[in-house]
């Protein structure tokens, strides 16, 4: 079995709302929300999710599993509009007239990776910055792609999302992330054999939420949701980021 990429100290996160998903690691206290009582040490908080800090050279190791991740333009939703090189999107709010071919999500605004995950280890970060609404992580391939789409484990769909300034992993039920700082740019670490999907804080090189024991099955392809624009509030575009 694959080693897992989280510095292990004895203990391993699941997903689900009862748990310290600060998963194998001392948290750093300063990027918290702590909770505080008679001058004692701050700690996490046991009901929602937190940030936990990596050294330098740790994060690094976890970059060296990056991949390149371009979007697909056959899943894109009508209104999606993806730059030439395939690494930036944004919600040009208009329908473009485009087949309605089975790949096609419609009418969620979202879309896919072209590149799929099927063994090993697969990392690619996302910047997010100045967005105020989005989505991200992976799907089965399987999964529904027409009417009303729910990100949930159940359904195919392992993902974060940022709703109304509240980080969220869509687990069963919902875990609320309760970070110290907006993320800027977001990493995503699937360990295919492992069956844990890893999302973290590429800035502050942080581990915010860990998808653990799961059972893959087939392809997993990137997720990405950049959601409406709400005018001009949430216009910018998610970017992949490029490595090398």
């Amino acid at each position: 079995m694959a080693e897992s990429m989280l510095p292990n100290t004895g203990t391993k996160g699941r997903a689900g709302g009862g748990d310290n998903v600060c998963v194998g690691f001392i948290p750093l206290f300063s990027r918290l929300h702590p909770e505080t009582g008679g001058g004692s040490a701050p700690r996490v908080r046991q009901d929602a999710g937190a940030e936990c800090g990596f050294a330098s050279d740790q994060f690094k190791q976890i970059q060296q599993n990056s991949v390149n991740v371009t979007f697909d333009p056959d899943t894109a939703h009508p209104s999606l509009i993806i730059s030439e090189d395939g690494k930036q999107v944004i919600n040009g709010e208009t329908r473009q007239k485009l087949p309605d071919n089975p790949e096609r999500i419609d009418p969620v605004v979202s879309l896919l990776g072209k590149e799929g995950f099927s063994s090993g280890r697969s990392y690619y970060e996302v910047q997010v910055k100045t967005k105020t609404e989005w989505s991200l992580g992976v799907a089965n391939q399987s999964i529904k792609r027409k009417g009303t789409i729910t990100l949930k484990p159940a359904n195919g769909f392992w993902t974060v999302w940022l709703r109304h300034k509240q980080y969220t992993a869509r687990a069963d039920p919902d875990v609320h992330l309760n970070l110290y700082q907006d993320l800027q740019k977001v990493g995503v670490l699937v360990d295919y054999e492992e069956g844990q999907v890893s999302f973290y804080d590429a800035e502050a090189m942080a581990h915010i939420y860990s998808y653990s024991g799961q059972n893959f099955t087939e392809t997993l392809y990137p997720y990405f949701s950049p959601s409406l624009n709400y005018g001009a509030s949430n216009s910018a575009p998610l970017i992949i980021t490029n490595f090398r």
